[in-house]
């Protein structure tokens, strides 16, 4: 099974900017025609318009609320209207919010959940089949090491990208035997807007990485002989993530407690 870019089409959301526009950008280098999803569309028209300029790649913008319900059969019913099928899937979007749970908007949560893990689901499930007949391209949902222990601080935040690399681990075991390559993305902190959409950056732990460093990370993992089905980006993510996974559950919620406040 060979990863191909040249002539196919990758849908990315959250492709406005940081990973979604980095993914958007590395994508189109190769030659792959895109769709790119967010909802600011002067965004996403500034980032088509710079890559088709550079690339030649055929480029498709659809800004739309991802939040919504029912937004994987919006995105499908749309461009199958427009005779696009799609080979590669990139789930991007999402968001973060910080505080104590009993503290935090009722309203914003049920939206971070809406977004970070209905929609993931919905969108992946409208598509699935589609990428699984296509043989050519690969399944990537952006997860987070946040996924790997409770965090305490961002409760929500934490369990939703949990689920995120449980069920694409899940799915990557279901599709094995077909020409797919299924990945859960798991970055650290990223020099994207996330930090100002959290309205703090005392949760960046560790060393911050660019999108650039993130992306490449992905890259590599599906342009390996064998995808694995999720991959941490940077070393030292990678041991702390290791370490998460081993040491006592409590220990690993007190350290992420410390580790997320001001």
């Amino acid at each position: 099974m060979t990863m191909t870019y040249s002539g196919t089409t990758a849908l990315i959301t959250g492709a406005s900017s940081g990973l979604g526009a980095e993914f958007a950008s590395r994508f189109a280098a190769r030659g792959a025609n895109l769709v790119l999803v967010a909802r600011r569309a002067d965004r996403l028209e500034e980032l088509a318009r710079d890559l088709r300029a550079k690339h030649g790649v055929t480029i498709t913008v659809l800004p739309l609320d991802l939040g919504r319900p029912g937004a994987g059969r919006v995105l499908k019913d749309e461009l199958s209207g427009r005779g696009i099928a799609v080979d590669t899937l990139v789930n991007n979007a999402g968001f973060g919010t910080r505080g104590p749970f009993v503290e935090e908007d009722a309203d914003l949560i049920a939206s971070e959940i809406a977004l970070n893990v209905s929609a993931l689901v919905d969108i992946t499930r409208a598509f699935l089949p589609g990428l699984l007949a296509s043989g050519k391209g690969a399944l990537v949902n952006v997860a987070s090491t946040a996924a790997f222990q409770p965090i305490p601080g961002m409760a929500v935040y934490g369990a939703t990208k949990a689920f995120v690399l449980s069920f694409t681990e899940a799915v990557a075991h279901e599709t094995k035997d077909a020409d797919l390559r299924v990945l859960a993305l798991c970055p650290g902190a990223t020099r994207t807007e996330f930090f100002e959409v959290l309205g703090s950056e005392s949760a960046a732990v560790g060393v911050m990485q660019t999108s650039e460093q993130v992306v490449e990370t992905a890259l590599k993992a599906l342009g390996g002989k064998a995808t694995p089905a999720s991959v941490v980006s940077g070393w030292a993510n990678r041991v702390a993530a290791g370490f998460a996974q081993r040491l006592p559950r409590a220990l690993t919620v007190a350290i992420a407690a410390r580790a997320v406040q001001d």
